[in-house]
């Protein structure tokens, strides 16, 4: 389709912004406007979008304007999805439990329409008390006052050895979690 408008890909979300004419189909065409202030979370892997948005208690009732794109083409990783909150700054326990799903995340500080700051996301090696052991004896999960701590023993693919029972725990049981 020819619109009149011509689209750059932006260095800070790789998506297609407006710049001022030339060709394109209706698949290249931006869907998701630019936000003037929040949070962009970048090469996020495909189909984890959703569990980004679980893991940051968005549900769509909160008022605040939250954009999804997922199975965009990415460069890097084939396919990726990418997650635009509208005026969140994310908190540092939060980017470590988004980097348990998207350890290769980038966080994208957006303020006057531009990335004021660029991070990515780093999975510390201890995670302690974000979540619960998958196994149901293990003594983290009893009535002791004890926090779940895991020991990162892979980021991709994730998998994390509890410190009490050793028991080993994959991304999708993490993610069953939030």
């Amino acid at each position: 389709m020819y619109c009149g408008q011509r689209f750059i890909v932006c260095s800070s979300c790789s998506l297609l912004h407006r710049a001022a004419g030339v060709r394109m189909s209706d698949k290249e065409e931006l869907r998701i406007r630019k936000i003037a202030e929040g949070t962009v979370i970048d090469h996020i892997p495909a189909g984890y979008a959703l569990a980004v948005l679980r893991i940051l208690g968005i549900t769509g009732r909160e008022g605040t304007e939250v954009s999804v794109a997922m199975n965009v083409s990415s460069s890097k990783l084939g396919r990726k999805d990418i997650v635009k909150i509208e005026r969140k700054e994310l908190r540092p326990q939060e980017l470590d439990k988004i980097a348990l799903v998207a350890p290769r995340a980038t966080i994208n500080i957006i303020k006057g329409f531009t990335v004021h700051e660029k991070q990515r996301v780093k999975l510390p090696q201890s995670i302690v008390n974000v979540v619960r052991c998958a196994n149901p004896a293990c003594v983290s999960n009893s009535r002791e006052p004890i926090q779940p701590t895991f020991h990162v023993r892979s980021d991709d693919p994730l998998l994390l050895e509890c410190h009490y029972c050793h028991r080993v725990m994959e991304k999708d049981d993490v993610i069953k979690q939030f």
